[in-house]
């Protein structure tokens, strides 16, 4: 009988996964007030080890990078003990798991910067109906804008990041360069109006990435370290008219920093900004020549689809993962899938809508 696509093993480096099934990262909200990761959270990433690749939640460089509640840092001491705890509970399930270092940048308020406000390419104000703040809903404000020397500190919080991250015992890092936060707000002709050596030119929007990127591989090697973009996407109030030359451009650089892989948000589950066609995986393929993961709005039927034409090598699973923690079991034994529908209980405190979802089978720790 043929093994299923998905359930094909694959060698990222010196890790080999047991399937081609990622864990994407989701914000959940359970780090509290302190951004320290739990007991709680172990559990949790435990549960979904049967995956072939565990990305975690994003969590923030630095104290300017929050803009979410109870998102999980990895800038202190006790950060790094925090997430200790998740990855000495994966070792031995033999899942490599990333971390996914993320700045929030505009998409951020006042609130969780002691008034200060939050910070971005240019002036551009997210044009959404409000953020969930520490001190209740608001309106979005208008970001200042980094100056040099100020990226230059930015680059080297991503730096910090990526030493903790491996002190922390991780597998690896993953960038987080989309879904409107700080670095693909440098990448997007819509929010940088820059008229220096970060801005106007394809070259100088990359050029925050490209140095974040150099800084994180002074800590890591190359196939340990992802870059997560979103070509497709209006989340965070994104998407420029040359979207198509700007991710064209942007994957034809990366290719050439020999990555252990590309994450690419190609579905448009989260909306697309109709400006053109939109862009897909077999687009791509022939710019980059290590592992492509595609992500965003997969069924099992159509990331077979996607891994049998050549146009993936991973797929991610976000949402279908909340509500069944062994979902490549699922997957494998054509089980019923549960929805993921009630995002009531998505970012609450405790464990229901969390870590109380009964497997069909649980994890093997062998």
């Amino acid at each position: 009988m043929k093994t299923n696509s998905l359930y094909e093993p694959l060698s990222i480096g010196n890790f080999h996964l047991k399937n081609r099934i990622v864990l994407a990262p989701m914000t959940r909200g359970r780090a509290g007030s302190e951004r320290v990761p739990n007991d709680m959270m172990a559990e949790y990433y435990y549960q979904r080890s049967t995956a072939g690749l565990l990305i975690t939640e994003a969590t923030v460089v630095s104290k300017q990078g929050i803009g979410w509640i109870d998102s999980p840092g990895i800038y202190t001491e006790e950060m790094v003990e925090g997430w200790r705890k998740v990855t000495n509970r994966i070792k031995s399930t033999d899942t490599p798991i990333f971390l996914q270092l993320w700045h929030c940048g505009r998409a951020s308020h006042s609130d969780f910067h002691d008034g200060e406000l939050p910070v971005s390419a240019s002036a551009v104000k997210l044009d959404g109906d409000h953020i969930h703040t520490p001190l209740g809903n608001k309106s979005y404000e208008t970001p200042r804008p980094l100056s040099v020397d100020e990226i230059k500190t930015t680059v080297n919080d991503y730096r910090r990041a990526a030493v903790n991250a491996k002190a922390a015992g991780f597998s690896g890092v993953e960038v987080h360069g989309a879904n409107g936060y700080l670095i693909n707000q440098f990448l997007d002709s819509k929010t940088n109006l820059r008229e220096d050596q970060y801005g106007g030119s394809l070259e100088n929007r990359f050029r925050l990435l490209k140095e974040v990127l150099e800084a994180v591989l002074e800590v890591w090697a190359p196939e340990q370290v992802g870059v997560r973009i979103s070509p497709n996407g209006v989340f965070n109030d994104m998407g420029g008219d040359d979207f198509r030359e700007t991710y064209l451009y942007v994957v034809k650089e990366l290719n050439k920093f020999n990555l252990g892989y590309l994450h690419i948000m190609d579905g448009l589950a989260f909306g697309f900004h109709e400006k053109g066609e939109p862009m897909n995986l077999a687009e791509f393929r022939p710019l980059y020549q290590g592992i492509i993961v595609g992500n965003c709005g997969y069924t099992k039927e159509t990331a077979e689809e996607r891994i049998a034409a050549g146009d993936a090598d991973l797929i991610a699973f976000g949402r279908p993962f909340i509500t069944n923690p062994d979902l490549p079991e699922r997957f494998r034994n054509s089980q019923p899938v549960n929805p993921a529908e009630d995002m009531s209980l998505w970012y609450t405190q405790g464990a229901e809508g969390y870590t109380d979802y009964a497997p069909s089978k649980a994890p093997s720790s062998e």
